[in-house]
């Protein structure tokens, strides 16, 4: 059984038999990051606190996983995270190219082997990178794009984890070809006020929706200032859609359990 706790932003926790592994940590308390929207309102990050059950959770923590970290990501690694990895020596696993970023800051980096989006050595299974794109246009051309992954264990569901990224051809056909089970997407709709958005928002997770055969999860919802999709407003365009069972869109907290014959079931019927 693989069981995923949303814990707030982009910051999950993963529960993979024996391992617990924390994806994109940002621990700070409400309000004490800056803002991220350049023009319309300085409300400053996270707006909301760290659900009630976060430290219960985090005291299981095995692993850490990074999906990009650097030009000034700390929605996805900010200093309270980077304080609680290295007071616990939590083993750090990134990209190689993280992965002296992520040294420089003293934490227990173990970067993954070069796969160049071909599998390499996970746990007890394997993981591939999944190129992100953080946005198009010349805004994208200033962000970093990072890495998503795809996690394949034996006797759990495959997972996907988009990372920060917009819907491309690339992921499009990603999709079709690996078919991963579950996927974890980003769907605030973020933006910094000039420019498109840098990840997927509600159309763009919709139609993500309907590409996958699996299970859907949106994350990165009303936790950072240049997120405007809501969870109310998510879930009402999936059920107009009839996607209600498909597009899971957790509070801050929440876990959710899957099996794997559960998902391939699902998959069968959905496909």
């Amino acid at each position: 059984m693989m069981k995923i706790q949303q814990i707030r932003n982009a910051t999950l926790i993963l529960e993979l038999g024996a391992h617990r592994v924390l994806v994109d940590p940002m621990l700070a308390g409400k309000g004490t990051l800056p803002s991220l929207r350049l023009f319309a309102g300085r409300q400053r990050n996270p707006t909301v606190e760290l659900p009630v059950v976060a430290e219960s959770a985090l005291a299981s923590v095995t692993h850490c996983l990074i999906t990009h970290c650097q030009k000034g990501h700390f929605d996805h690694l900010d200093r309270a995270a980077e304080r609680w990895l290295r007071a616990r020596n939590i083993p750090v696993i990134c990209t190689p190219y993280d992965a002296p970023y992520l040294a420089r800051r003293k934490l227990n980096v173990q970067p993954l082997a070069e796969g160049h989006e071909a599998p390499v050595a996970f746990l007890n299974g394997t993981i591939r990178t999944v190129p992100c794109q953080h946005g198009r246009g010349w805004v994208g051309s200033l962000m970093e794009h990072g890495s998503g992954y795809l996690i394949e264990l034996p006797g759990e569901p495959s997972l996907y984890l988009a990372g920060d990224t917009v819907l491309t051809p690339a992921i499009r056909d990603f999709v079709r070809r690996c078919r991963p089970q579950v996927s974890v997407v980003p769907a605030g709709g973020a933006s910094f006020d000039l420019g498109g958005d840098i990840i997927m928002g509600r159309d763009e997770v919709l139609e993500f929706t309907a590409l996958s055969e699996g299970v859907v999860i949106a994350n990165h919802l009303e936790a950072i200032n240049h997120c405007p999709v809501t969870r109310d407003e998510l879930r009402q365009a999936a059920s107009a859609r009839g996607m209600q069972e498909r597009l899971l869109i957790p509070a801050d907290g929440q876990a959710l359990e899957f099996h794997a014959e559960d998902v391939r079931h699902l998959q069968s019927r959905w496909g």
